[in-house]
């Protein structure tokens, strides 16, 4: 088989979704990513679900762009772009028939993926038993393991706690009050001072804890609950880290990449 022209179907567009899908098409995959009609991405400047809303996404020089059909999948990859389409079931897999099916939503349990989807499944993270629900896991935890292809068993069980960015981890996130609509009153890039007010979530405040740059923060008027991560503060202030991929997307991607390779170019 040709691996330049594997059909990859990811299934979410979030930020390490959306690594995994620069990386391939990096590579010549045609990738075809599946999202929820409202999805709340935080690192909204790396993730290609933002083109649910504005129709089309942008991530390091790599365009997604929101179909509705088998069709226009087909037209977008002719085109060297991505396709995301709003399906959290991922039916459109039945018209496309992908070589590939990667289950990057990190929901921390499995939503209906299973090892017969594909000639090639793979989990992102915790959530799924490799050999069991797909063929491979891929490490998501911050550490010595992080992009460790897991070919049996599971991942490193979840920590809870965000990974330490200059000194910081918990810190670094913000988080909804309550349950409500968040009203943002900063952007992403932004530079915020420690107790400065980021958001408001039904009249209470989004601040944020330490100071430096606003790196990711939800869509104004996305539906929240309380404790929901609302946004990200970045202590070391460089503005290009809030419209690249992470040191983490990357090396997941990669975990991801060689997984693929080594099954289809054996």
């Amino acid at each position: 088989m040709d691996v330049r022209n594997l059909k990859v179907l990811i299934r979410g567009g979030g930020e390490l979704a959306s690594a995994v899908a620069c990386r391939l098409v990096e590579c010549h995959f045609n990738v075809v990513m599946t999202e929820v009609p409202q999805p709340q991405a935080v690192r909204r400047r790396v993730s290609f679900c933002e083109a649910v809303y504005d129709g089309v996404q942008n991530v390091e020089g790599r365009t997604a762009r929101l179909v509705s059909s088998p069709q226009q999948v087909y037209n977008a990859w002719d085109a060297r772009e991505m396709a995301l389409v709003v399906d959290p079931k991922a039916s459109i897999s039945a018209a496309l028939n992908p070589n590939v099916v990667i289950d990057a939503i990190l929901a921390k349990k499995n939503l209906g993926t299973r090892i017969t989807d594909a000639e090639m499944v793979i989990g992102l993270g915790i959530g799924f038993e490799a050999g069991k629900d797909t063929h491979v896991v891929i490490e998501t935890n911050r550490g010595h393991n992080l992009g460790r292809i897991i070919r049996q068993g599971i991942a490193e069980p979840d920590t809870g706690n965000p990974g330490n960015i200059g000194g910081y981890t918990t810190e670094r996130v913000m988080r909804a009050p309550c349950d409500g609509i968040i009203r943002t009153i900063k952007q992403i890039g932004d530079i915020v001072h420690a107790g400065e007010v980021v958001a408001y979530v039904e009249e209470q405040l989004v601040q944020a804890a330490i100071p430096g740059i606003i790196r990711g923060l939800l869509r104004d008027g996305t539906p929240v609950t309380k404790s929901l991560k609302a946004g990200d503060v970045d202590p070391r202030g460089d503005e290009t880290y809030c419209h690249t991929i992470s040191d983490k997307g990357r090396t997941i991607s990669g975990g991801v990449l060689e997984a693929i390779m080594s099954h289809f170019n054996n």
